[in-house]
């Protein structure tokens, strides 16, 4: 039997011949294209130690291991000759009659209504087969466990390039898989799979037989392989310059043919990714002087001596929060990427607004410490859309800051960018956004595994690595066992040391396989150490760091009414005609209100407000413009206030002589105190104000009680003393019995939370590399009662992403533009009258999903259709007969103006 042709393997976006009939693409085509894409991301994208990992759990060599990638990434499809998939409703059609039905009528290909009604999918029929015929040619196999063998492995693999691997197949059902799935066909079915999968390993020059066994490295790299090369190998205007004629009969002598044209084409695939080149440099060399170093210099003369000794792994850096933290970490970074041979960077922060703000000083790294070219993404909530022209519109928006010298900067990848899809953005070389794009790595959600490959090439910086609660943390420690067993390097930076940081280093130590012993980061500050991947030895600086400026923070209570104190502090820096302030308040309604009130009260003060409930390219502007103006010599004159939320606290680069702030946990208001400058920073605590909802009323208390009137503290060595002292578990037995109690029964609840969310997250995350045992499906097991808002929550508050339009025009010819207004854009259509879902980016607003309960908006139902708008909620805002813009839920009134969306609930 020869092979059969008429076999689609791609259909969709391929168009029509003269006679109407839908192009197709014949699958033994798309199995050697995807072959040889993976070829090419074996050889230019896969870092060395990539390429090492895989071979060394084969047990083949290096070339070996990279023609049996090709392989098995060229039978990642085997399992759409199945009948489910060849007379699938989204399939080539001709007149309304499927392609197959020719096929149907022959005796080999009969099948009854059972094969037509077998609901399994093409990923999970090629597991199910696979197992089977890889018995067959001598790869390991085992009755009793068959996920502890290569041939279940690698079938468990490649039904997993959907984005979710399936449970294991038992022997008695890898046999004759077509008995529990009649769809897969039986006669000429099993006989094509057979010839599909002889002539892929033919082509492709298959002759050995692996021995080994599929570590959970091996897993993750050839899993991200296959996945990228069939994503490559997809592209449709690609496929169509390499369709055959009908008369194409996939003769061998064909398909020796086809596979050099496969062959030419996939280098020009990888090229359009804009995921070639790049690299780090070598660190520079520290000049040895004398005396103590600082912290960026004691990184500096040590970190490269330790790596060179033990290779790359995770140095942990504790200092009070600041740009030279950070410029200290993105040192250390570089020295690890470098001696890893990474291909780029991530830089991960607890919000969204921070990775805004960080993303200058990323990309000045980056133009220092990268080589070859580079393309760079934001990524956090209100990105994920379109990545891309969300780092467009952030270069736009710093366009006066000098980031970007021009419009389309070259390291912002063009909104068409093959990138541009959140699923693919993690693999862009340089990446700034929130922690949750690492912890989605560990949880059961398509395509985690893709996120551990695409970060296995690059460096992870985590700033602020101890600011995510218990869900957070849990789920942390999970992703760097999974780092440690990638040979990640990783740079934590945190404001102090304490048992969070422990955790983390031992998390580490374990992961690379230094057992579970204890490890303690050094508690003075500003204090740094490393762990190496290889043996998870923990090790610490000969000669410590000191800090780079010794400085007093003068931190005062005050009691009266919040805005009463605030116009009091203010009211010096006014008469003085200098001086700048930062005014923290708890909602972003609360910080509207107050910049009203200061600019009415304060004619001669200049008065800034930025929060999180803004459009994102307001946001984008206000904290470029913030960065410039409350820079150390920023451009700013007379006296300057800035009305903010706690979305800035994470914020470098903006210094104040004065901060004030509502009532917070101790390490908050000293992340937002570290931001006055001076040998005596000024924090101003308004006792009176409301705390955020967010923020732990224990917390709050125990600082209240600690803080009394006020106090000082020495900066840095009094810091991580006096984060012990809040925490203190002997902290209610100084005080009185009612307020004892009290603090008591708050903390109380706190730990009953944190021990929920904490066993909540252990329950949610995928397991370690070491509990894996051979079965990749329990990455993606699918707890009973898990939904995305579940997944959500472990992320943080869930967050909504709201775009405001604005009614314009007469009843009956209305139109609603995205600017207030102004019908300078509307919205554009794409296929279908769908919205572009890409120039929304600018416009998205996020917002608390527990403001917008009970909200359905205006979405039509080709907007809620969309996957990528599905969560996006649309409000179609009406003018009132104040003037404003406005839209009423059943709980809460939105207004919108130029200083953001404010949120009001309804009496």
């Amino acid at each position: 039997m020869s092979l059969e042709s008429r076999l689609w393997g791609k259909a969709a976006g391929l168009g029509e011949d003269a006679r109407g009939a839908d192009h197709t693409h014949p699958l033994i085509c798309h199995l050697l294209d995807t072959a040889a894409v993976a070829e090419v991301v074996w050889d230019e994208l896969l870092t060395v130690h990539q390429r090492t990992t895989v071979a060394e759990a084969l047990q083949v060599s290096d070339e070996q291991a990279r023609t049996l990638a090709a392989f098995w990434a060229g039978l990642h499809d085997i399992g759409k000759i199945s009948v489910p998939f060849q007379l699938h409703r989204n399939g080539p059609k001709h007149r309304r009659k499927l392609l197959t039905q020719p096929l149907s009528g022959e005796p080999g290909y009969a099948f009854g209504a059972g094969a037509v009604q077998d609901r399994q999918s093409h990923e999970a029929a090629a597991h199910w087969w696979l197992v089977g015929i890889f018995k067959e040619i001598g790869y390991p196999s085992s009755k009793r466990r068959p996920q502890s063998q290569l041939s279940h492995a690698v079938a468990q693999l490649l039904g997993g390039h959907g984005g979710r691997f399936h449970p294991v197949v038992y022997d008695k059902d890898s046999r004759c898989p077509a008995a529990r799935h009649p769809g897969m066909g039986v006669g000429s079915w099993e006989e094509q799979r057979r010839i599909h999968f002889a002539e892929v390993r033919r082509v492709v020059g298959v002759r050995s037989v692996p021995q080994g066994r599929m570590a959970p490295g091996a897993a993750v790299v050839l899993t991200g392989l296959v996945t990228l090369s069939d994503w490559l190998a997809s592209i449709e205007e690609e496929i169509r310059t390499r369709l055959r004629d009908e008369a194409w009969a996939g003769t061998p002598d064909d398909l020796d043919s086809y596979w050099q044209i496969a062959r030419s084409a996939a280098s020009r695939l990888l090229q359009r990714t804009d995921l070639l080149g790049t690299g780090f440099a070598g660190p520079p060399e520290c000049a040895q002087g004398a005396g103590k170093p600082g912290l960026g210099a004691s990184l500096a003369r040590q970190v490269p001596d330790m790596v060179a000794e033990h290779g790359p792994g995770m140095v942990v850096v504790t200092a009070p929060p600041s740009e030279e933290r950070t410029e200290a970490a993105l040192r250390a970074a570089a020295v690890l990427g470098h001696a890893a041979g990474a291909r780029g960077l991530f830089y991960a922060l607890p919000t969204g607004s921070a990775a805004d703000s960080h993303m200058a000083q990323v990309h000045t790294f980056a133009e220092q410490a990268l080589t070859g070219p580079w393309r760079s993404l934001l990524l956090h909530s209100s990105s994920r859309l379109k990545p891309a022209e969300a780092a467009e519109q952030w270069a736009h928006a710093n366009a006066a800051g000098g980031v970007s010298p021009e419009p389309g900067e070259e390291w912002a990848p063009t909104a068409n960018s093959w990138l541009n899809s959140h699923h693919r953005a993690l693999l862009a070389a340089l990446g700034t956004g929130t922690v949750d794009e690492l912890l989605q790595a560990v949880m059961p959600v398509k395509f985690n595994v893709m996120r551990l490959f695409a970060l296995s090439g690059k460096v992870v910086v985590v700033d602020e690595a101890h600011a995510r609660g218990a869900w957070g943390h849990e789920l942390m420690l999970r992703f760097l066992e999974w780092a440690a067993a990638l040979r990640i390097p990783v740079v934590l930076a945190a404001t102090a040391a304490d048992k969070s940081v422990d955790a983390m280093l031992a998390a580490y130590c374990h992961g690379a396989g230094g057992g579970r012993k204890p490890v303690t980061q050094p508690r003075r500050s500003p204090g740094w150490s490393f762990v190496d991947a290889q043996s998870g030895g923990g090790r610490l600086p000969q000669q410590p760091a000191d800090a780079a400026r010794a400085s007093t923070l003068s931190i005062e209570v005050v009691d009266g009414t919040p805005y009463g104190e605030i116009e009091a502090a203010l009211a010096p820096i006014v008469a003085a005609g200098n001086g700048r302030a930062a005014v923290y308040r708890a909602t972003p309604a609360e910080a509207i209100r107050t910049f009203h009130q200061l600019t009415k009260d304060f004619p001669a003060l200049n008065v800034t407000l930025i929060h999180e409930q803004m459009r994102n390219k307001d946001r984008w502007q206000r904290l470029a413009a913030c960065r410039g103006a409350f820079a150390p010599n920023g451009g700013v004159s007379g006296p300057s206030v800035l009305v903010t939320t706690s979305m800035l606290e994470h914020v470098r680069g903006l210094h104040f002589d004065l901060v004030l702030s509502g009532p917070a946990p101790l390490a908050a208001l000293l992340a937002r105190a570290v931001q006055s400058v001076g040998d005596r920073s000024r924090l101003v605590v308004l006792r009176a104000d409301n705390a955020s909802a967010l923020d732990d009323a224990g917390l709050v208390r125990r600082t209240d009680l600690l803080l009394g009137a006020g106090r000082t503290v020495a900066l840095p060595d009094e810091l991580p003393l006096v984060l012990d002292e809040v925490y203190a578990n002997e902290f209610a037995d100084r005080l009185e019995w009612p307020a004892a109690r009290e603090l008591q029964q708050l903390d109380n609840q706190r730990t009953v939370r944190e021990h929920k969310a904490s066993g909540t997250a252990r329950w949610l995350a995928v397991p370690g590399p070491g509990e894996l045992d051979g079965d990749l499906g329990l990455l993606s097991r699918d707890h009973t009662g898990m939904e995305p808002e579940l997944l959500s929550s472990v992320l943080g508050e869930d967050v909504v992403q709201v775009v405001c339009l604005y009614e314009h025009g007469r009843p009956g010819n209305r139109v609603y533009l995205l600017e207030d207004g102004v019908p300078e854009r509307r919205l554009e259509r794409g296929p279908k009258g769908r919205p572009m879902s890409g120039q929304l980016v600018p416009y998205l607003i996020p917002v608390p999903k527990r403001l917008v309960e009970g909200v359905e908006g205006d979405a039509n139902n080709a907007w809620r259709g969309m996957a990528a708008l599905k969560n996006v909620l649309r409000l179609n805002l009406k003018k009132s007969e104040d003037g404003r813009w406005v839209y009423t839920g059943p709980k809460h009134r939105f207004c919108m103006s130029e200083h953001g969306l404010m949120i009001d609930e309804l009496p």
